[in-house]
């Protein structure tokens, strides 16, 4: 699997993580899938990751802050924020901390591929 085809999911709900793998899968993506923002970050610092979906609304850090965080590791990764509280305020501070696209829970899976694709040819 090439790179460009090589995405992070991060969640910390595992069925989301599930259904998102699979959903990539099938238009032949791979994932590597997160409920921890931690060792996110921690597989960043290793790894490129050329696109990150964070969700907003997790423990201890949320999709903002993880997102500010994997900025400060790598200037290069594209990320998409998923959240199911689609507030403006939330959605402005991701757009300007560089996030390439911002989707409300639920989300269908044409609106979710068509933003990642888009991610990836940029």
């Amino acid at each position: 699997m090439s790179a460009s085809n090589y995405i992070c999911v991060v969640d910390d709900d595992i069925s989301v993580l599930r259904s998102l793998r699979e959903g990539l899968a099938s238009e032949g993506f791979e994932a590597q899938t997160f409920d921890d923002p931690e060792k996110f970050l921690d597989y960043a610092r290793t790894h490129t990751v050329k696109l990150a979906v964070l969700d907003y609304s997790m423990p201890e850090l949320n999709g903002l802050q993880l997102q500010d965080c994997l900025r400060a590791q790598s200037s290069d990764t594209r990320v998409i924020i998923i959240t199911g509280r689609d507030e403006p305020a939330i959605r402005a501070i991701a757009s300007k901390g560089g996030a390439f696209a911002f989707l409300s829970k639920p989300f269908d899976d044409e609106t979710f591929l068509d933003a990642v694709n888009r991610a990836l040819d940029q």
